[in-house]
């Protein structure tokens, strides 16, 4: 690595990052306040499609009998629904309801309009320096996630495409 990172900024930036993050999207009004975090981890794994339930655990790092409790507490309160997956019907697959669906757009709503009111606070060259530096960040997680999973280390590839396939999502 070109520049040593020190411990002290590696320790400033893993702080300011969880408290950035509560700050922006700890809300009051939000519909998804009262589902348990995994349950709305789920939830946010599903907005892009139906996902199988072992994708789903092991994305999650849990066991698929737990994913199973959690899509069932899900599918009583109407979140989620099992589907069989269309290449093989054995592979239960589950995606959000209109429901689930309509909690999650609420929800991302607001946490966009949390950020807007954080940037009318800046100017527009502070909201561009932002930017890329979250963009770099980024690539860079994504980088040495890449190299932990060279070196034997157990990341599984799908998470890593899967980030890639988020990150326009997620800069944009």
């Amino acid at each position: 690595m070109e520049n040593s990172v020190k411990l002290e900024e590696a320790n400033q930036i893993a702080s300011l990052l969880p408290a950035l993050m509560r700050q922006l999207f700890t809300l009051d009004d939000d519909l998804a306040v009262d589902l348990p975090l995994a349950q709305l981890r789920v939830c946010a794994s599903l907005q892009a499609g139906a996902l199988p339930m072992s994708a789903l655990s092991r994305e999650l790092g849990v066991t698929l009998s737990a994913m199973t409790q959690i899509a069932d507490r899900l599918e009583r309160a109407n979140m989620v629904s099992r589907v069989a997956e269309q290449s093989d019907r054995r592979v239960r697959c589950l995606q959000l309801t209109a429901r689930g669906e309509k909690m999650m757009q609420h929800r991302d709503n607001i946490r966009i309009q949390s950020v807007l009111a954080v940037l009318n606070y800046m100017s527009p060259s502070a909201r561009n320096d932002i930017l890329t530096a979250l963009e770099m960040m980024m690539k860079a997680s994504i980088a040495a996630k890449t190299e932990k999973t060279s070196k034997g280390k157990s990341v599984a590839a799908s998470n890593h495409e899967q980030q890639e396939l988020l990150l326009p999502k997620v800069i944009s």
